[in-house]
């Protein structure tokens, strides 16, 4: 099989996301991680489907040089399901937004999570509706002033990463739009795991929320508000790695490296492949002034699939069936025959 580059995932549509959008960092990133999935699992490219919802995130389809479909609001989770129960050999992608995946789409993506179906979901969180101009989604924050939200929201918004760990997820990872090397990596390793991938990229809104992950992405700031978990590392973070996480068996806490008699020992060790979901659930929630934002694969453990099952299922029950053909099932029972 030929050697796939980036360019082979690139289609020849123009890009028609707004100058700046962070779905642009995303988009570049998936076409250069799928290569290297491609190389570690020997597929050809005519195995990929991209699946997309509707919203801005959901054009994505048409930017990618590979099988696509196109579905309806918030619909983009039970359409890929479809796909991956009917041919189990296509490797699916889907991008969704916040307010398509979470929203309208809600039941759709958690099902998929509780069934852990082998499919890989981008979630792209900007924290507002783009292409319907601005009004808040369910990721928005507490107080957001929005098309639809005048004078400031009045709910709490989800966390992802706790819906989908609620949901006994068996894959999560988050990034930000800007990590293109990071994304990248969070990609070939939803790609490698069997079963349902969901990788919540936080990515900027330049027209209608520009600056809602700032806080994050920050240049400034970044080192100290974020830590990027790989395994086998330490929690360690912050512009001179001298901050670092511990676990109490209750709550995360962050201590200083070399104060109150805190050494590198004493710090977690990331194991995302760990059955302690209580600290995933831990890690993927962290945030606040003291706390934060865990970035980079959270949980990465094995389950049964769905699409699995349901294909076990079909083998055995055919094994014991005694139609196996649709004429077979004409000429049985009560046939007869006219001449």
């Amino acid at each position: 099989m030929a050697v796939l580059t980036f360019k082979d995932f690139k289609s020849d549509q123009e890009v028609r996301w707004c100058p700046g959008c962070g779905d642009h960092a995303v988009l570049a990133a998936l076409q250069r991680a799928l290569p290297a999935v491609s190389q570690a699992l020997d597929y050809a490219k005519e195995r990929y489907v991209v699946v997309s919802g509707i919203g801005c995130s959901s054009r994505l389809p048409y930017y990618m040089n590979t099988f696509g479909f196109h579905s309806i609001h918030g619909r983009a989770t039970a359409i890929s399901t479809g796909i991956k129960v009917a041919n189990p050999s296509l490797t699916v992608w889907q991008a969704c937004g916040d307010g398509d995946a979470l929203a309208i789409g809600g039941n759709h993506f958690i099902h998929a999570i509780r069934r852990n179906i082998d499919i890989n979901i981008v979630l792209f969180n900007n924290q507002i509706y783009g292409l319907t101009k601005g009004q808040y989604s369910p990721t928005s924050k507490l107080g957001a002033i929005t098309k639809t939200s005048p004078y400031g929201t009045v709910e709490h918004p989800f966390n992802p990463g706790s819906l989908v760990l609620g949901a006994k997820g068996t894959f999560f990872a988050r990034s930000l739009d800007v990590e293109l090397k990071l994304n990248e990596e969070i990609m070939k390793q939803a790609a490698l795991h069997d079963g349902c991938s969901v990788m919540e990229m936080l990515t900027n809104c330049v027209i209608f929320n520009d600056g809602a992950h700032k806080a994050l992405s920050d240049k400034e700031n970044k080192e100290d508000r974020t830590i990027v978990l790989r395994d086998g590392e330490k929690m360690i973070f912050g512009k001179n790695r001298d901050k670092g996480l511990i676990f109490d068996g209750t709550r995360i806490q962050v201590v200083k490296i070399g104060e109150d008699g805190y050494t590198e020992d004493d710090i977690l060790v990331h194991d995302s492949h760990s059955d302690n979901i209580g600290l995933h659930m831990a890690l993927a929630d962290m945030k606040g002034p003291d706390l934060p934002v865990a970035l980079g694969v959270i949980r990465d453990v094995k389950d049964i699939t769905y699409d699995d099952g349901v294909r076990d299922q079909v083998v055995e029950v055919t094994k014991k069936a005694k139609i196996h053909s649709v004429d077979e099932l004409l000429h049985s029972g009560s046939t007869w025959e006219v001449k």
